[in-house]
């Protein structure tokens, strides 16, 4: 197989809200840190650890406005993309080096806007569809339709 494959999957939530720059050729960048965690238990002391790892996202154009105007600091957000790696000169004369993910496709999984609908609605009790059993993993009893008669 002589071919290769850049591709990054991640689920998160934002570090901070989208920045965005704007260049003259009518085009745009977002930039944000997105946050995923990983969860395990100290073998040792049996204690509950968390370890957090943080990406560097960039977004362009029309998906950077969405983000934008959808997304802030501590939302979760599905993203597919690819890792870019690049480097420049500061300005003390030093070599600065950044890995980003460079975002292709993405989900937005749960805004701030959301969240906060959410705990004004908890104590109203959701409604109940009766076509509907939890034993058939929540597909309609009949979903075929009736015949019809002459």
């Amino acid at each position: 197989m002589n071919s290769t494959l850049n591709k990054v999957m991640l689920i998160g939530h934002l570090g901070d809200d989208v920045k965005m720059h704007y260049f003259k050729s009518d085009s745009c960048i977002g930039k944000f840190p997105l946050a995923t965690n990983e969860t395990y238990i100290n073998k040792e002391t049996g204690e509950k650890i968390t370890s957090t790892e943080w990406h560097n996202i960039v977004v362009r154009n029309k998906a950077a406005e969405l983000c934008e105007k959808y997304l802030s600091k501590g939302d979760k957000i599905y993203i597919e993309g690819r890792i870019k790696s690049r480097q420049w000169l500061a300005e003390d004369g030093t070599t600065k080096y950044i890995t980003e993910i460079q975002a292709i496709d993405f989900t937005f999984l749960t805004t701030k806007k959301e969240s906060e609908a959410n705990k004004e609605n908890k104590s109203i009790e959701p409604t109940k569809n009766g076509n509907f059993e939890s034993e058939n993993n929540g597909f309609p009893e009949n979903d075929l339709p009736s015949q019809l008669s002459n």
